[in-house]
């Protein structure tokens, strides 16, 4: 039976009759000691985080979860929910909306740091920012992190998140301020190239904090979705209090351009 216990290899639980144990803990034990953000790291990282990281990484799941029913991802989340699916279904609609451009451009912004961050050892700090906006406008012309249809000069959640991110950093040594610093430095190098500013973003703001966490980049985007889960829960269950039934991204009066050619 080994090839088959095998199967599922897992270091994360123990479950037998009885018993279920996460990361060696009993869930007993985890009821009482550890909170729901303290849980996210646990699960994912493999230890209980320090006072630092969970307050660090709690104001980024509470910073992310939600951008109202413009957002693409709120709005498929809450016309799912007039078509007479369940809660579910809706918030795995609103989940599955969160790809490169939306949601989760955070992996890419984190993984712009990372690459900055290992290029910095060589180089000054400027001069390595500078040298990966090359490549990555090489690539597309959009700097994952920078931007906002209604942020502008500046996301009001950015400045708030980088103070906390060198509060935490000074409180525990494991949470490296740099990123920080890089993702501001991303910003100011914009700046300089577009002759103005240029808001850093949620996505960017939020891989900073993971980074300075030591949160691999493709678990960033799993952390994005995890935060933004609860805004689509709760736009769902408020759209399932209303009597609406099918409802389209616009007001029935209102009709799509057609293009005969």
């Amino acid at each position: 039976m080994n090839d088959v216990a095998d199967w599922w290899t897992t270091k994360i639980i123990r479950m037998e009759p009885g018993q279920i144990e996460f990361r060696n803990q009993p869930i007993e034990a985890l009821i009482q000691s550890h909170s729901f953000t303290q849980m996210i790291w646990l699960m994912t990282m493999g230890e209980t985080p320090s006072t630092a990281q969970t307050r660090l990484l709690d104001a980024a799941l509470v910073a992310s979860v939600d951008h109202g029913p413009q957002a693409p991802s709120i709005a498929a989340s809450r016309m799912a929910m007039t078509c007479g699916v369940g809660i579910n279904n809706a918030i795995a609609s609103g989940v599955n909306m969160l790809g490169d451009v939306h949601g989760g451009a955070g992996e890419q912004a984190l993984e712009l740091y990372q690459s900055i961050l290992g290029e910095s050892s060589d180089q000054s700090l400027e001069n390595a920012i500078d040298h990966a906006l090359d490549q990555s406008i090489q690539k597309t012309a959009f700097v994952p992190g920078f931007g906002h249809r209604f942020h502008k000069p500046e996301d009001p959640r950015a400045r708030p998140l980088m103070e906390l991110l060198r509060q935490c950093a000074q409180d525990d040594p494991s949470i490296d301020p740099r990123f920080a610093d890089i993702a501001e430095g991303v910003q100011d190098a914009i700046e300089r190239r577009k002759g103005k500013r240029i808001a850093m973003n949620i996505d960017g703001a939020t891989a900073a904090i993971y980074g300075a966490l030591g949160v691999p980049a493709t678990l960033a985007r799993g952390l994005f979705c995890l935060s933004r889960s609860v805004g689509l829960t709760a736009h769902a269950y408020e759209q399932s209090l209303s009597n609406e039934r099918n409802k389209g991204p616009t007001p029935p009066s209102y009709r799509w351009t057609h293009d005969p050619n």
